[in-house]
Formats: C-alpha cells, structure tokens, sequence
C-alpha cells in the first residue's frame, strides 16, 4: 500500500503538528503552509494526493487555495466552522470533502482515505442540514435529458457521499455498474466532476 502523499495548509502550527501526528502509517506530510498563498506553492513543489486545508487563514483562506488548485488536486476542508453557508461555498468552489476538527482521529483517517481515491466525504451531520435546507429552498425538477430511475437513485447515492462499492452493494449491481451511470449522469446534466453532482443534487433537492 503506498502512502497518499499530503500537504497540511493551517495556520496554527500546534493544529498541523497535531495532525500530521493522527494521520498515521498510511500518509505521508510532504509540505505544511501557513496561508493559501504558500500552500499553492507548496503544491506545486511537492505534487501531493491530498490536500488538508482551514478554511479560515490567510491570503483568502480554503476557498481561494481550492479555486486557485482548479481541481488539479482533491482538497479536503478540515475547520472548526459548521456553518452551512461555509459548506456550500467550499462546494461550490470545488472541495472534495469538508470534514469539522473535531472529527475522531480513526474516522478522519477513514474519510481522507476515501477522498485520496477521489471519494467526497464530509461531515455527516452538515450534509443531512445542508440538504434539508436546499430542498426547501431549491425544489426543481432536473432540466434537460431526463434521468432514469436507476440514475436517481445513484445520483442521491453519491450526494451522500457513499462510494462506488457502498452504493453497488445497496443496489446490488457492480462497482464498474454505478461508476458506468455516473458517468451517464455526468453527461446528461453537463457536468465534469463528480463533486459538481452533490452541488447539483442539493441545489435541486435530490437526497
């Protein structure tokens, strides 16, 4: 098993050495930065997997790093924010994942894993809000090519952040199965990224 490579972009210092402790065996810190402007530097020195971003720092903090990385690289906000307009703004600059600080080490180790294979993962609590939110907010139904059933209920699938094999094995069809379908959703609606299918399913209340 080789080690994701990470770089830790947080401006307290304890917070990284902390961190860098927790990640364990499985992951390797080849470069730490103290504001979004350095941590964009430091990945393009290192090349990393995965990046690990506050969302709060300096130098326009997460948001600016994620949209100036343009996903040439997952990154995963770790912060101590739980607001939902904090989440959906790091989604809609293209997070792979948004996970709070108090997450427990082993499940954190979990969850970066997942998003080091291109998984999203954030913090279960904060989607079911955000969700709940949005469908109030934004009930539509989905424009252009419809979706077949079977599309749907994959698409509410990986909005919840369930991975390939998870979602296989509730529908009992094959991982390469539902990798095939979103791959036809993300044609249908026009989409690139699989993190632009959350943003999409919360925008039209699809859970």
């Amino acid at each position: 098993m080789t080690a994701v490579k990470v770089v830790i972009a947080d401006d307290h210092s304890i917070w990284r050495s902390g961190l860098r402790a927790d990640l364990g065996e499985n992951f390797t810190v080849v470069g730490e930065a103290a504001d979004a402007k350095e941590a964009l530097a430091v990945i393009e020195a290192t090349d990393p997997d995965l990046v690990l971003s506050d969302l709060h720092m300096p130098e326009g903090g997460g948001i600016a790093l994620v949209k100036a990385v343009d996903g040439k690289v997952p990154v995963v906000m770790l912060t101590v924010s739980e607001a939902e307009s904090d989440l959906l703004d790091a989604i809609a600059a293209g997070a792979l994942g948004y996970l709070v600080k108090s997450t427990e080490a082993g499940e954190l180790r979990e969850q970066l894993w997942k998003a080091s294979k291109g998984e999203p993962v954030f913090s279960a609590s904060l989607a079911a809000l955000v969700l709940t939110e949005f469908r109030r907010l934004h009930k539509a139904e989905i424009p252009g090519e419809a979706l077949s059933e079977r599309e749907r209920e994959v698409l509410q699938y990986v909005a919840r952040g369930h991975t390939y094999k998870e979602i296989g094995e509730t529908l009992f069809i094959s991982a390469k199965t539902v990798e095939n379908h979103v791959r036809n959703i993300l044609n249908k609606l026009q989409l690139n990224r699989k993190q632009e299918l959350i943003r999409y399913a919360i925008d039209h209340g699809i859970d």
